[in-house]
């Protein structure tokens, strides 16, 4: 039977921190004429390789890299609107040269809106980045404030937002206040035309390019000692040394402007800065002992190391719940392929040997090994954690609160797992215990007891749409 080459081919590399991604994108660039389109959000700023991880000119092996070091430290974050837009412009340029472009980067959202065309629906100001940069007073507002007035005209975003979560509430609010319809209106709209749009044309993918997806996977104890052992490394190289110019750089800026930095957005959220600031702020104050400044300093080293380690939990499950969902519904379970790390010393059979021979298939158009025969760990982790992503799922939206443990939980996996939970067993027994205690001799023996019923069986009740 005749084989067809994929006609525009991608390759994907994505993965947690610290497994060896831009590794791999080299090696791969190397073996099929290939060059890197950079998938990280901290690594679009200019300068500041330790903090943001960047990979060096000596590790690029002469591999023409993209989208590295783009913007200033005054600016912030591209949006993923202006992420994909750029990103698209460089896979044209690679593609006239004759080569093969090979995206890597731990920015998944990133990386899922780049592979599917209508990733960006699921914010309609995302696409309008004169939008970004035109911040409406009023959502510099205290979050408290913020969530009251998203409630007033969209209270089903209200209760999908924890009060915590201010950037969310913040989305939601701009979305109304510049579109003049509540978010969850529009975001209903899109996926009525989503539906509506694959039924017409038969086609769920959605995806912009035939596209080759490598999950670079290690093992936990693998690769907590490689994120610990890194960050002593990033120490080492001089990590300190640009904390110290960014606290430079945010102090000299406020004074001149007479602003504040807003530091929970852009480089200012890179893991490491904000780890180090009170070591930093002890430095500077020059009153503080070498010992103290010796605990202060492991103190930062270990904050950033947990810090780490969380983020690459993080990753990981965006892609077991968000991107392989969105994978797995674009019929692309066969072209995506997890390379499984089990030791760090088998590099080259464990990661380079496989995805190598995989890409060589792809790009010839012939049949490509089922994913799950690749390791154990491909055949566990390349089914999602979950059937569905929550995102998707407004009917599973809404606010929950349990009376017996008086918690609130804003989405209906939360809540189930909330139920199940220990604390909720043990407090839900409790509450039984006090219903079913006899009477003591001073006190009514009906008096509460009715109450507390009604609240054992609050905190069991199945909402609608549960699934």
């Amino acid at each position: 039977m005749a084989v067809t080459p994929p006609l525009k081919p991608l390759v994907a590399i994505v993965g947690a921190t610290g497994t060896g991604k831009s590794d791999l994108a080299v090696e791969l660039a190397r073996r099929f004429n290939g060059e890197v389109i950079n998938g990280d959000a901290m690594q679009l700023y200019k300068g500041l390789p330790i903090i943001t991880n960047k990979i060096t000119p000596d590790e690029m092996r002469g591999v023409p890299h993209h989208l590295l070091g783009r913007i200033g430290l005054e600016e912030e974050t591209w949006t993923v609107g202006k992420f994909v837009a750029n990103a698209l412009v460089v896979i044209d340029e690679i593609r006239s040269r004759g080569k093969l472009p090979i995206l890597v980067g731990g920015t998944h959202y990133y990386t899922q809106s780049l592979l599917f065309k209508d990733a960006l629906s699921e914010d309609p100001l995302l696409k309008n980045d004169d939008d970004q940069a035109e911040r409406l007073p009023v959502l510099e507002e205290p979050t408290e404030v913020l969530l009251e007035k998203l409630r007033e005209v969209d209270p089903v975003m209200a209760d999908r937002w924890h009060p915590n979560e201010r950037r969310k509430i913040q989305r939601s609010l701009e979305i109304y206040l510049k579109t003049g319809k509540a978010a969850s209106q529009v975001y209903a709209e899109q996926q009525s035309k989503k539906e509506l749009s694959k039924a017409d044309s038969g086609d769920a993918a959605g995806l912009r390019f035939p596209t080759l997806l490598f999950w670079v996977n290690a093992s936990k104890d693998v690769l907590t000692a490689r994120l610990d052992s890194r960050v002593d490394k990033m120490v080492e190289k001089g990590l300190l040394s640009e904390v110290e110019m960014l606290h430079n750089f945010r102090t000299e800026y406020e004074s001149r402007t007479g602003q504040d930095v807003d530091q929970t957005r852009g480089i200012w959220v890179s893991i490491g800065y904000k780890e180090f600031m009170t070591y930093q702020t002890a430095l500077c104050e020059g009153s503080y002992s070498d010992v103290a400044l010796a605990k202060l300093k492991q103190a930062a080293i270990e904050k950033t190391q947990a810090a780490t380690r969380q983020y690459a939990k993080r990753q990981i499950r965006w892609i077991q719940i968000k991107l392989l969902n969105a994978l797995l519904a674009a019929g692309q379970g066969g072209n995506t392929f997890l390379i499984d790390l089990p030791d760090v010393s088998k590099w080259d059979v464990a990661a380079v040997q496989p995805s190598s021979n995989i890409t060589d298939k792809f790009l010839l158009g012939q049949s490509l090994p089922d994913p799950a025969t690749l390791s154990e760990a491909a055949r566990d982790m390349l089914n999602p954690r979950r059937d569905y992503d929550l995102s998707q799922r407004p009917d599973l939206w809404g606010k929950r609160v349990c009376e017996t443990c008086g918690t609130s939980y804003f989405n209906s996996n939360d809540w189930i797992l909330h139920l199940k939970s220990r604390l909720h067993r043990r407090a839900v027994g409790a509450n039984k215990k006090k219903v079913n205690a006899p009477p003591s001799k001073t006190e009514d023996p009906t008096a509460g007891r009715e109450d507390m019923v009604d609240v054992f069986e609050s905190s069991i009740t199945t909402f609608p749409n549960e699934p």
